[in-house]
């Protein structure tokens, strides 16, 4: 069984307290928090032999969830402490890490006006709000997506990338494709008219990705890297949730097992 000395710090101290307790030679670290939380102690232990355990405490715990990870706290501790060490994909964008998502576009607004109408109402109510005012405001943008040295250009409304295969269709919006493919998924909506764009949106939901794929109006890829360019030298992106002002064009890749994840074992092995 593993133990751990615990230390409560100030959210601008995490990277500072993780780095410190690293370089004094830590195998194993444990963070509580939310997705971004996670992914900057996944950006630190990447590629190194230290092992991260998670208590998730964030609003939806997408990559405790996606990973075998209780949310409960008190099962998520155990498993921190006794659970098995497996190898998870991280994505980058330049030298950003996200676990989960990435997005360019509609999400963006969508992440905003949650924001705005959240100071005000609870997380659900303001994220319907937001769903409504993003789509009667839907805009298009010129984008340029470049994987092994091919470059198709797009007037599109919205750009996805998934850590992993992704799902479209509700209740599992966004979340990764049981037993799906390794990869960063991009998913690309096209065109410009704003009641095709709502059609396909709602296709996706109502039947999930393999549906909305045959609709001419949607791409999708799964690739280890690729560049997103835009025109603009500077563009605000979504990473797990939260919003990113970075310049453009934007390289995204693959890491493969970056991380070494302590996860509960197969329910075989409990």
């Amino acid at each position: 069984m593993a133990g751990f000395d615990l230390e409560a710090v100030q959210p601008h101290e995490i990277e500072s307290t993780l780095k410190r307790a690293i370089d004094h030679g830590t195998k194993r670290i444990l963070v509580a928090g939310g997705d971004g939380t996670i992914a900057t102690a996944a950006a630190l232990v990447a590629k190194t032999d230290v092992e991260l355990a998670v208590l998730p405490g964030g609003t939806l715990n997408h990559f405790a969830r996606d990973h075998n990870i209780p949310t409960d706290l008190g099962k998520a501790a155990l498993v921190a402490s006794d659970g098995v060490v497996v190898g998870a994909d991280i994505g980058y964008v330049d030298d950003c890490v996200f676990l989960n998502t990435s997005s360019i576009g509609a999400y963006v607004t969508f992440v905003r006006d949650r924001e705005r109408f959240e100071k005000h109402v609870g997380y659900s109510i303001a994220s319907f709000f937001a769903f409504v005012r993003t789509l009667s405001e839907l805009r298009t943008f010129t984008v340029s997506f470049e994987v092994e040295g091919v470059k198709k250009t797009y007037r599109s409304s919205l750009v996805f990338i998934g850590v992993g295969e992704r799902e479209l269709k509700l209740p599992t919006l966004g979340a990764r494709v049981k037993n799906g493919r390794r990869g960063l998924h991009v998913m690309i909506v096209r065109g410009r008219k704003r009641a095709r764009l709502f059609a396909v949106g709602l296709a996706g939901i109502a039947k999930g990705t393999r549906e909305a794929e045959k609709l001419p109006e949607f791409d999708d890829f799964l690739v280890d890297s690729c560049r997103i360019d835009l025109v603009r030298r500077r563009a605000t992106i979504g990473l797990d949730g939260e919003l990113k002002r970075m310049q453009t064009p934007l390289d995204y890749r693959l890491q493969r097992d970056a991380i070494r994840l302590v996860v509960a074992p197969p329910e075989g092995d409990q």
